[in-house]
């Protein structure tokens, strides 16, 4: 077992490491807390629900991957996210709209 975690550890310590990937594993940690927000909602609620802050995250999560992937040059990633930022905001608009405006 121990042979394995060294190979794991060399495989790693050979990646490239520089300000970019750490800015892609942030923007991977905040699109992974979408999922993890929407599962503890849904527990709490005991039924499948999609809190506001699943799109708060979806859609800075999404930006920073965007962001991310031109750096990278990356057309498919580049795409890919481009695409679900139109969603995620169209849903926070909508989530917005519908609410009332609160009196001063």
């Amino acid at each position: 077992m121990g042979e394995f975690f060294s190979h794991v550890f060399h495989f790693v310590a050979g990646l490239k490491w520089d300000t970019w990937a750490i800015i892609g594993f942030v923007a991977q940690t905040l699109f992974f807390m979408r999922f993890f927000m929407q599962w503890l909602a849904s527990e709490k609620a005991k039924r499948s629900v999609i809190p506001v802050s699943f799109w708060y995250f979806s859609l800075l999560g999404g930006s920073l991957l965007l962001l991310y992937a031109v750096v990278r040059r990356d057309p498919v990633f580049m795409f890919g996210q481009a695409g679900g930022l139109l969603i995620y905001a169209r849903n926070l608009h909508l989530i917005h709209k519908g609410k009332p405006a609160s009196s001063g």
